[in-house]
Parts: structure tokens; C-alpha cells; sequence
């Protein structure tokens, strides 16, 4: 049964005429459920690039998709292009700079025979440095890392069983060095690491042969204080 999931949120028009990444913390919330993107197109103000890169880049691309959780349009990785088991395949944009806040995503793992699924990283300085939180439906576990200067290292990881081909919702809360991780609303993970400390790119993340397909990428910044009371 297809799951309809409203997710409320601003198409952030002006994403994409911000200037490059400035380490301070965007005030604006993102939505992007790919609708305006043009098919075969990445959304503008993004770039495909590769961790660990051997051979060519991955292929990224909207595509049409009749099971997206909403409207008929998905981003995915359609084509590895290459045979590493190594190499992590970004599609991610330094224009949005997060710091703290939520980033959500819905996922759908469709094809890999080394690897499947996929996630999000954040706090990317660029693509050998960033955060990743990544559910992968072939070992059954959600688990977070940091990536630094290309070497992946495990901060926290927990058993989690859902199938290939079906939709799911990764979400990441991050509050200074503080990570929580939920799969489908349900909390599976929680440390607290410091190796990035200041704000930094947003984007997608899937490693080796993998396919797959996202959708309602979704990034809210903390909410300012109330100064009404004061």
C-alpha cells in the first residue's frame, strides 16, 4: 500500500541565490519535494560529487515516480557508473549552511547488490568531510558516522528491519555535539560527538552500487527564542 505522508513546508525560492557556504546557521526552512525540478536535472544550487572517488561519478536525477510520498517526482541515484565498494556517492548543496536543527528525508532502497539504502550528511565542509546518518535495508541497521579527510568512523548503530522498495522516513536531530536518529518516527539512536563543530553543507549520501530514491527533504532550523515575555 503506498504511504501518503504530509509534511508541511516552504519551498525555499531563494535557496538557490544564496552565496556560498559562510559557517553561520541559515534561518530559513527547506523543503524540497522535487516537483519544480526538471526531469534528468539535480535542483540548482546542488552538485554530484563522490567520496573516495574511483571512476566515474554516480548518476543523479529526478526522475518520475507514481509511489513518491508526495507528487510524482523523486530524486534519485539511477546509475553507479562505477564498480567501487568504497566510495560514497554525494549529491549535496554547500547553500544551505546547518549547524543545528532537523533534517528529514523519505527513502526508498531499489536496488544494490553490495549496497543499498542510503541517507544524509550534514555539516559537509566538502565531500571528504562531513556527518552521515544512513539506513541500509541488506545488513538491517541505521547507524551514524563522520567522514573525515575520506575515513568513515561509527559513532552509534542500532538493528532496524525494513524491506527494500519501500518508502521510509529518516530523521536526524542535532543539537551542538548532540545527534539523535529516528527511523519512521520511531527513535533508534543517540550520541554526542564533537569533530565538527561549526555549520556546514546538506545533502544526500549513498555508498558503493547502491540505487535509490529520496523524497521530502525537509531541513527546519532550531526556533528562535521568544523575546515576547522578556
Amino acid at each position: 500500500m503506498r504511504r501518503k505522508r504530509s509534511i508541511p513546508g516552504l519551498l525555499l525560492a531563494g535557496l538557490f541565490a544564496l552565496s556560498p557556504v559562510t559557517w553561520a546557521q541559515s534561518s530559513e526552512k527547506l523543503f524540497l519535494d522535487f516537483e519544480q525540478v526538471a526531469t534528468g536535472k539535480i535542483p540548482d544550487g546542488w552538485k554530484t560529487e563522490a567520496t573516495n572517488q574511483r571512476g566515474p561519478l554516480a548518476t543523479w536525477q529526478v526522475t518520475e515516480d507514481k509511489t513518491a510520498p508526495s507528487g510524482d517526482k523523486v530524486l534519485a541515484l539511477t546509475r553507479t557508473n562505477h564498480i567501487s565498494g568504497s566510495t560514497f556517492n554525494l549529491c549535496w548543496t554547500p547553500g544551505y549552511s546547518f549547524l543545528n536543527g532537523e533534517i528529514s528525508v523519505m527513502i526508498k532502497a531499489n536496488q544494490g547488490e553490495e549496497d543499498q539504502g542510503g541517507g544524509v550528511i550534514w555539516r559537509a565542509r566538502d565531500k571528504s568531510n562531513y556527518y552521515i546518518a544512513r539506513y541500509n535495508p541488506l545488513e538491517n541497521n541505521f547507524r551514524i558516522y563522520y567522514v573525515k579527510d575520506g575515513d568513515r568512523r561509527m559513532l552509534a548503530s542500532a538493528r532496524v528491519t525494513i524491506p527494500a522498495h519501500t518508502w521510509f522516513e529518516l530523521k536526524i536531530i542535532v543539537n551542538n555535539d548532540r545527534i539523535i536518529g529516528y527511523l519512521d518516527g520511531n527513535k533508534y539512536l543517540e550520541v554526542k560527538d564533537p569533530t565538527f563543530k561549526n555549520a556546514g553543507g546538506v545533502g544526500l549520501w549513498v555508498k558503493a552500487d547502491g540505487k535509490t530514491s529520496f523524497d521530502n527533504f525537509t531541513v527546519i532550523p532550531p526556533k528562535k527564542p521568544d523575546r515576547s515575555m522578556e
